[in-house]
This record gives C-alpha cells, sequence and structure tokens, in this order.
C-alpha cells in the first residue's frame, strides 16, 4: 500500500498553488456572467443567450449553465459550438461540484473529477446569482483540465527518501521464500563493469538492472523517448558496449561519475546480504540522482544517491 502523501508535501503544496491561480483568474469574470444571467433569470430564451454571451468571457471554459437553488438546470448547456438543449431540466444536486458548495462563498471551485460527458479530468466553478439581493440559484462553469494553461509548468519531483510498501500479498509469504541465484548472479562481476561503462561512456542516463530476471532497461542520450531491454546474452558481453555510441558523462548529471561503481557495489551487497530480503532489481537515473529499489518483499525505496551511499552494509541490514 503507497503511504499517504502528507498535506504539506511539496506535490500537494503545487496542486494547492494551482488551484489557488485559477480560483483567482475567475472570479472576476464569473462575477460578471452571474450578473448578466441575473437580468435574464427568469427567461430561458434570455438566460441562454446570456450564457453564450459569457462563453466568450470566461476564459477556457468548456460549458456555461445555471441551475436553481436545488441544483437542477433551468438553461440548456452554453458551450462554444453553441447550445446543448437535451441537458435543460438535468439533475446535478449529485455532482461532485454541488456537493462541495460553501455557504459562505459566492464562488467555489471544485477539486477535480471524471466528467459524465467526455470522460476526463475537470474542474467546476459555481457561482451564487443574486436577483434583488436574493440568492436564487448557480453559475456553473465546466472545465477540461487539458484545456488549462497553468498545467504548462512542469512538476519537478524533489529529492527525498520515500519508501512505499508492494503487494501485502508477497509480504504475508516473504519468510517462506528464498533467493534463487540468478544467471545474472552468477556471472555479476563480469556483467557490472558492463553496465558501468553504458553509463559512464556510452551516454545511458537512465539503468534499471533486474537481477531475478537477468537483463537490463535502458534510456539513452540519443533516444531517451524510448527505452532498450538488454537480455543476458548481451549483458555478459563486453562488446555490447560496442552497440552504443561514445557520449561523454553529461557536465549538468547530478551522479557524479565516480560515483556509479559505487552504487552497483552496493546493489550487488543488498542482493546477496541476505537469502530471504534481497535486492531484486535497482536503478540509477544519473539526472535526477535517484536510485530506485525494489525487494523481495515487493517493497521499493526511492533515495538521492548521496544519502544512498552513505548507508553502511550494517544500517541495510537492520532495515
Amino acid at each position: 500500500m503507497i503511504k499517504d502523501l502528507p498535506t504539506d508535501s511539496p506535490l500537494q503544496q503545487r496542486i494547492r498553488r494551482q488551484r489557488a491561480t485559477l480560483h483567482n483568474m475567475l472570479i472576476d469574470p464569473m462575477h460578471r456572467a452571474a450578473s448578466r444571467l441575473a437580468g435574464a433569470w427568469h427567461d430561458r430564451r434570455a438566460l441562454d443567450a446570456a450564457l453564450l454571451d459569457s462563453m466568450r468571457k470566461v476564459p477556457y471554459v468548456t460549458y456555461l449553465y445555471a441551475t436553481d437553488l436545488e441544483a437542477r438546470q433551468i438553461s440548456s448547456n452554453a458551450s462554444q459550438d453553441g447550445l446543448i438543449e437535451e441537458d435543460f431540466g438535468r439533475d446535478r444536486s449529485e455532482r461532485p461540484y454541488m456537493q462541495q458548495l460553501d455557504p459562505d462563498l459566492d464562488m467555489v471551485l471544485s477539486e477535480a473529477y471524471i466528467s459524465l460527458r467526455a470522460n476526463r479530468p475537470s474542474v467546476t466553478a459555481v457561482q451564487k446569482v443574486w436577483v434583488d439581493g436574493r440568492h436564487v440559484g448557480y453559475l456553473g462553469a465546466d472545465f477540461d483540465l487539458r484545456h488549462l494553461p497553468i498545467t504548462k509548468e512542469m512538476y519537478s519531483d524533489p529529492s527525498r527518501w520515500r519508501q512505499i510498501k508492494g503487494d501485502p500479498a508477497i509480504r504475508g509469504q516473504v519468510f517462506q521464500q528464498t533467493r534463487i541465484p540468478s544467471r545474472l548472479d552468477e556471472h555479476i562481476d563480469q556483467i557490472l563493469p558492463v553496465v558501468e561503462e553504458l553509463i559512464t561512456d556510452n551516454g545511458v542516463f537512465h539503468l534499471k538492472l533486474h537481477f531475478s530476471s537477468s537483463r537490463a532497461s535502458v534510456w539513452t542520450l540519443d533516444d531517451p523517448y524510448r527505452y532498450q531491454v538488454i537480455e543476458f546474452d548481451d549483458l555478459v558481453d563486453p562488446d555490447i558496449c560496442l552497440a552504443f555510441p561514445h557520449r561523454d558523462y553529461p557536465h549538468d548529471a547530478l551522479v557524479p561519475k565516480a560515483s556509479i561503481k559505487p552504487i552497483f557495489e552496493t546493489f550487488k551487497h543488498l542482493r546477496f546480504a541476505d537469502d530471504t530480503i534481497y535486492l531484486r532489481a535497482g536503478s540509477i537515473n544519473i539526472f535526477n540522482g535517484i536510485v530506485g529499489l525494489n525487494f523481495s518483499c515487493d517493497g521499493s525505496h526511492y533515495i538521492p544517491f548521496d544519502q544512498f551511499l552513505a548507508k553502511d552494509s550494517e544500517f541495510w541490514e537492520g532495515m
């Protein structure tokens, strides 16, 4: 089971910032649109016309509609392609965005949910509509997440040690198993120098070594969008390095070139240190500096390389 993200995790902090940006961007146009609807509230044709007019003035919106206080739709859906009249009378009271209303706020931006029509991640802004000082209903505005500009900035996962529990069925049987030597195990002293060379001199920037199945998955600087699987017969042959062009070790790599060998040597130790709890697969990415470990208990660790190398054998055996 994956541990719950703490409420102050970097990813959750970024989500809150993105939501705040979108909320602030919508406050004024949603308020203005609700004012336009107020003047046409009791005339469906005029209400639909006001919604269509507002489509050009509410940024990035997919649909606009009006509901009464019970969240029953009293208008058509307005879209960029015109009116969708069959949505008139639709009961929206059970939709996530209507369940998240705050009586103290004029506008609420929902959490993301899966839309019924497009089956895509969406958010909805719900704005109160007032007529002569009386709350009469709501203006709803649906947004498809892929159309929002705030998603353009790339999220960068911070470097921190994370431990993730795996399949409980595997964990429950872990003490009934023992490591069976693989072909990679039997030739590990021939293979580790090969994979080290691939990273330090042949442009491999991400490598995952699968000890139990005797293979490696690699991503290269020359073809970063596709990974390649190297099977045992090629891994054990130093000539494999001739199949990859020579590349200088990247100057912007987070992992120093001199640290690659100690990382693989620690993988070897974790593979053989215990016959019950042992390393099944280990990976290294030289740009984000993260070492990935998957153990026989199906537990996984993602560790900054310097913290990984700072731990001695006594630490790992204690874990």
